[in-house]
């Protein structure tokens, strides 16, 4: 019974090998050949040029968060509609009411984002 899994282990062996392998390689030819030499210049933050301005670890307004989701929740919607557009021949009246039904949800979740307030920025 055990046997049967052996492709997967094996697998698993395999790309645990090509993942691990290449940089504990590239770590112990960097302690032999290269030169670690750091002063205080390497070590500075550096942004375009310029010393920082403020602490990088700022936060972020928490609707910065949720426009982002949102973004990509209809950036989804697009990928969904473009293989869809190309193929609507095909997959015929089903496929268009399966994806009416699709653009319906969306359009009832886009609503009360829009009632909810989501979406106003102050």
């Amino acid at each position: 019974m055990l046997e049967n899994y052996f492709p997967v282990l094996l697998f698993m062996l395999v790309g645990l090998l090509v993942g691990v392998l290449p940089m504990a390689l590239g770590k112990v030819v960097g302690v032999f050949m290269g030169t670690n030499r750091p002063y205080s210049e390497k070590l500075s933050p550096y942004e375009c040029g310029f010393e920082a301005f403020e602490d990088a670890r700022m936060q972020f307004d928490v609707r910065y968060y949720l426009v982002a989701i949102l973004f990509i929740l209809f950036d989804l919607e697009v990928a969904f509609l473009l293989p869809w557009a190309a193929v609507i021949k095909e997959i015929g009246l089903p496929g268009f009411f399966a994806m009416m039904v699709f653009l319906a949800i969306l359009v009832v979740g886009f609503i009360y984002e829009w009632m909810k307030g989501a979406l106003e920025w102050e």
